[in-house]
């Protein structure tokens, strides 16, 4: 059944309206203001950025929606029952900027008494998912949008790209005219054709070298492919992550610190660093991992700046995963709050395949997890340099954001967010510079003793 949105947002625009939603300016069309009769909204929050952008409205009851997604041009139409036309509804409306990368403006009206309609015009055809969250943390009942592009952009191909663009290559005696130097890349770091999709890694430590010549390693003028690692900025979006007593929010300085972080391993030959977010939105734990993997990052760093149940714990600490376990109370209690993400970011459970997700983080082997000790006690031996430690060794816990089977990874917890003195630090750059440079450090410790290996050559 083809579900037009129809009523009086979707009438005819005058050209004055039309010009200027080309404009990417927002129009509302307000009728008389009402009272709302059954939830009131709380809250309106619009997260946007290149990967999805969401669009959430809290309320202090529960809310229904019906939508009706319109291809030409683009729209998501949305009848919300149980309210009327509040003020309230005109905050979503100027949230919406002009540099959005998936909106281009929203409209509201009274479609019936009791039924709002929010119609979303789209930049470019999306695919839509509309879902109701129930109250968790400081959140009451949410409606949540998440607007995803129909033709996303694939991450491997375009940190290549940018690879490339930043380090322009004469044509050699092989190059022609015709070639693609990106397709040649491509082909090089995924052991396939142009055209071919790439394969998943196999487990680490299981990869073959190439019969004739020595692996890639970190600083050589010369390799087959990039030295990709995975940056992981906790929490973001809905979920802030910890917030120190003086307001600092944990999801704000961990994104501060893995720029950093980024632009230093940028600038190491043959190396590029791949950020799960770059910006302030959520992104899903088994999601954080899937990205590494879609990359087939060599390393997976998860950076967090944790609260404690009491003031004053003081320290950085590393994590491994644990197959066995957690190696102190701590440890799990940090694993079971870090695990706890996706409820307050909000996920789309009807959207997932839960024997999926679990089949991916049930994977994990015994080499991945040996590797990701050796990288943790690198790392921690040069966080070490700048700040206390809370533990001097790599503590292990059942962290899901840790449980690639195939890429050493790490949850770094910079500092204790919930210390006054720590949240300070945290919030200065010379502590942050003197982070990433350690993080840095550690990175190339880790790969001078254990070089990253070359991927399987398609057979």
């Amino acid at each position: 059944m083809n579900h037009e949105a129809t009523g009086p947002l979707d009438r005819p625009s005058r050209p004055s309206r039309r010009k200027a939603l080309q404009l990417g300016s927002v129009v509302l069309l307000l009728g008389v203001q009402h009272i709302a009769r059954g939830a009131t909204i709380v809250a309106v929050r619009v997260w946007p950025s290149k990967d999805y952008t969401r669009l959430t409205i809290e309320s202090d009851g529960e809310i229904k929606a019906r939508q009706f997604f319109v291809p030409e041009p683009p729209r998501l139409a949305v009848d919300i029952e149980g309210i009327d036309l509040i003020p309230a509804l005109r905050e979503l409306v100027a949230k919406v900027k002009s540099d959005d990368p998936n909106i281009s403006g929203i409209r509201v009206g009274q479609n019936a008494p009791g039924v709002v309609r929010l119609v979303i015009d789209l930049k470019q055809p999306m695919l839509p998912q509309v879902f109701t969250l129930p109250p968790v943390a400081a959140y009451q009942h949410r409606l949540v949008f998440d607007l995803y592009p129909a033709l996303p952009v694939d991450p491997l191909e375009a940190l290549i790209a940018e690879q490339l663009s930043d380090k322009p290559t004469a044509p050699g005696p092989a190059s022609s005219a015709g070639s693609d130097p990106l397709g040649e890349l491509i082909a090089r770091q995924t052991g396939k054709p142009p055209g071919r999709p790439a394969d998943v890694r196999p487990p680490a430590g299981t990869a073959p070298r190439p019969p004739a010549g020595e692996p890639p390693t970190v600083g050589k003028a010369k390799t087959d492919r990039l030295v990709i690692v995975a940056l992981d900025p906790g929490h973001g979006g809905e979920d802030s992550g910890a917030v120190g007593p003086g307001g600092t929010r944990e999801k704000d300085v961990v994104l501060q610190i893995a720029h950093r972080l980024r632009e230093r391993i940028n600038q190491q030959p043959n190396m590029r660093a791949y950020l799960t977010r770059d910006a302030d939105f959520f992104v899903p734990l088994h999601v954080r991992v899937q990205k590494a993997r879609r990359v087939q990052a060599d390393l997976f760093i998860s950076i967090h700046a944790d609260a404690f149940f009491t003031a004053r714990p003081q320290g950085a600490s590393v994590f491994a995963l644990s197959e066995k376990g957690a190696s102190s109370s701590a440890a799990r209690w940090i694993a079971d709050k870090e695990n706890s993400a996706d409820l307050v970011g909000g996920v789309n459970v009807k959207a997932k395949d839960a024997q999926v997700q679990k089949a991916l983080l049930d994977m994990s082997t015994t080499a991945q997890i040996n590797d990701s000790l050796k990288l943790g006690s690198a790392m921690l031996g040069e966080i070490g340099n700048v700040g206390k430690l809370h533990k001097p060794r790599v503590e292990q816990a059942g962290f899901a954001v840790l449980k690639a089977p195939d890429i050493p990874s790490v949850l770094v917890e910079t500092a204790f967010i919930s210390n006054p003195d720590e949240e300070a630090r945290l919030g200065s750059e010379d502590y942050q510079i003197r982070l990433a440079d350690a993080l840095m450090r550690g990175i190339t410790r880790y790969f001078a003793r254990n070089p990253p290996l070359a991927r399987n050559r398609a057979l």
